[in-house]
């Protein structure tokens, strides 16, 4: 470890002297309220969602990240995935171009090595169904500014917030702009926000047209042994948003999400067959189709934080199966499926001052929570399961002396109302210590103690392949971190060692004889170092740049060959954005190295490193146009961003070009 430190550091002072020269006059900072507030290479960022509370980023004692609404326009993200795809520290996967999904297997963001260990919240509010989340379905327009805290978040969260926490928060008001835009392999964008300070709509129109060779499969089954081909068209996604503000401190927001892909696989080699498949042969074909709303309605004052949230969505797969699980033909077979999951809930804060040193918040939180396997053909019975989740916290931040801050917290998470009487409860703990060196700079302590709950979907078998697990274990584990964060001469330097320590990580098992999944209780852990800095430079350019190096591992019970390496060791971000005149022009990159593929029934194996690049350049005439050009996968690489063994492959060098017009 004082090896790859040294190493880390000498990076970071080479980077700096290249940067070095560019540095730009102060920039000026606006005082806003803590949901509003926004800045950009400042040195007073303020976050809320590490502590509850609005702290300058360099007064946090967390690994934390903040990506405005400026830094997300100038990248050309379409969607919260887009803008979340190359942070530092995370993961990226995608079955599909424009963010495709395949029903319930979603796109998702691994962080520090973990695989689905992070809550996704709206404006603080949980918008995840059965662990999983669609990024995708918040375009890019709608967000003020992403919050984004690594290492455990339970206590002040609860469940799922075990690997970091992802809070977007979304515009108050909207800028009127209509946009068009179009692109090869049929993509196609429209969308209009409209509104003002109290009241705003916004509509988005995203297309994707066909895209061959999406994945490639090996299959082994008792029948037929070979590969088939995967290909996806008519991809279609539709946002639709609508937020009013009723006053300073009450505002409702409500959201819909609709999606629909269609998939078919084709054989693209026999190796053995029964029944005699050829090449070229159907395998099946599936549409999936997705339709969500979200509801928020948000209380907000100096003591008191409040939410109403309403969470609904329905998924269906619908199509031919030409060739069974077993590798015979089924001409007339039909494959169908439906699920709804709703969630709604209530969570209520309140802050206290005492004697101008110490900060005391509490809070309550409800949330009831249904899955619903819903009659098809497929569906050899429906399933209802229900279950109420209940949390009680607290939080004391307590400053000693100009230098020294510690915060301690205590959460108490429980269930009832669940089948067979399968319910959970766990007490959770945290303590934080934060040392100024000086006004801008801070060495930080951060233990978390965390869990996760097994979803529905884990425990009764939600899909057609999978084996009911009822008798799943919480996660549980802990997460150390020491970390130092300085703002200097325009640059802002985060560092973060870490250690994570997961027990009964839930995890799928692949039953080869009946060819199915499980999912089973195993061990995680992953140790490692991130190393970042922004800097705002002079002559309109700007660079952000950061280093991962990590050893993420797990263990399953009866294996011989012990810990076992997941995703990735080395990973490197960076940006450079030029900003003159009418002109704007954004590069941003991802590079995972060491990376294996980890199969839900075998040793991990070594697979090539991914690296995703975006260049998007823009310019407005006057004052009320926009031309932008975006480009993905620069460089035309046959990247894969999938971790389990599955071969989804990115998108070919692709662009959209994009007119938006203000009034």
């Amino acid at each position: 470890m004082k090896i790859w430190n040294k190493k880390l550091f000498a990076t970071a002072v080479a980077l700096s002297a290249m940067t070095g020269q560019v540095y730009a006059a102060d920039t000026q900072s606006t005082e806003k309220s803590a949901d509003e507030a926004v800045y950009t290479y400042n040195t007073s960022e303020i976050v809320v969602t590490a502590t509850r509370s609005q702290k300058r980023d360099v007064d946090v004692p967390a690994a934390t990240t903040v990506i405005t609404a400026e830094e997300i326009k100038d990248s050309g993200a379409e969607n919260a995935s887009d803008a979340l795809e190359k942070v530092n520290g995370f993961t990226y996967k995608s079955f599909g171009p424009n963010g495709a999904s395949m029903g319930t297997m979603s796109n998702e963001l691994n962080v520090r090595g973990m695989k689905s260990g992070a809550l996704v919240l709206m404006n603080g509010n949980p918008i995840s169904w059965r662990g999983k989340y669609n990024l995708d379905a918040i375009p890019a327009g709608s967000i003020e500014r992403i919050e984004i805290v690594k290492g455990s978040g339970s206590v002040l969260y609860g469940s799922e917030a075990m690997s970091g926490v992802v809070n977007i928060i979304t515009k108050k008001g909207a800028a009127n702009e209509a946009h068009v835009g179009f692109g090869n392999y049929g993509q196609r964008s429209y969308g209009v926000n409209v509104g003002d300070g109290r009241f705003g709509f916004y509509y988005d129109d995203t297309k994707w047209g066909t895209r061959n060779g999406l994945s490639y499969t090996d299959v082994k089954s008792r029948n037929f042994k070979g590969e088939t081909r995967t290909d996806i068209r008519d991809i279609e996604k539709k946002s639709a948003g609508f937020h009013y503000k009723f006053n300073p401190h009450l505002d409702f927001l409500l959201h819909y999400y609709e999606t629909a892909a269609k998939y078919s696989r084709t054989i693209t080699q026999v190796t053995s067959s029964a029944q005699r498949l050829r090449i070229g042969e159907p395998f099946n074909a599936r549409k999936y189709t997705t339709k969500q709303y979200v509801s928020q309605l948000n209380y907000n004052d100096p003591n008191w934080k409040s939410s109403l949230y309403f969470n609904t969505g329905t998924m269906e797969s619908l199509g031919p199966t030409y060739i069974s699980a077993v590798g015979r033909r089924t001409p007339t077979d039909w494959y169908n499926t439906r699920e709804k999951n709703t969630t709604y809930g209530v969570d209520i804060q309140r802050t206290w001052h005492v004697g101008g040193l110490s900060t005391a918040i509490a809070g309550f939180c409800f949330e009831r929570e249904a899955f619903d396997a819903l009659p098809a053909h497929s569906t050899k019975t429906a399933k209802h399961h229900t279950r109420n989740n209940w949390g009680v916290f607290m939080q004391w931040d307590q400053r000693f002396d100009e230098r020294n801050t510690g915060i301690f917290g205590l959460r108490e998470t429980w269930t009832t109302g669940a089948m067979r009487d399968q319910n959970y409860h766990n007490l959770s703990g945290s303590m934080q210590w934060l040392y100024k060196l000086d006004r801008n700079s801070s060495l930080y302590l951060n233990v978390n103690q965390s869990f996760v709950m097994p979803t529905f979907g884990q425990m009764y078998g939600a899909a057609s392949q999978s084996i009911p697990a009822p008798d799943l274990k919480p996660q549980t584990g802990i997460n150390y971190e020491i970390g130092w964060k300085k703002q200097h001469n325009r640059h802002s330097w985060k560092m973060a060692l870490f250690h994570m320590r997961i027990k009964d990580y839930i995890t799928p098992k692949w039953v080869t004889l009946r060819a199915e999944y499980q999912y089973t209780n195993e061990d995680f852990r992953n140790t490692g170092i991130e190393l970042s800095d922004e800097i705002h430079g002079k002559h309109g350019f700007s660079y952000q740049w950061g280093v991962t190096w990590q050893n993420p591992e797990r263990r399953s019970t009866g294996n011989t060959y012990g810990w076992d390496h997941t995703f990735g060791k080395v990973q490197l971000t960076g940006g450079i954005t030029y900003q003159k005149n009418k002109w704007t022009s954004s590069l941003t990159a991802s590079y995972l190295a060491n990376r294996v593929m980890s199969p839900t029934s075998g040793h991990s194996y070594r697979t090539k490193p991914y690296l995703l690049t975006t260049w998007n350049t823009s310019y407005a005439p006057d004052a009320h146009s926009e031309i932008s050009l975006r480009i993905d996968n620069v460089l035309d690489r046959e990247d894969i961003t999938m971790h389990s063994g599955a071969r989804y492959y990115v998108a070919p060098i692709n662009y959209l070009l994009r007119y938006s017009y203000n009034f």
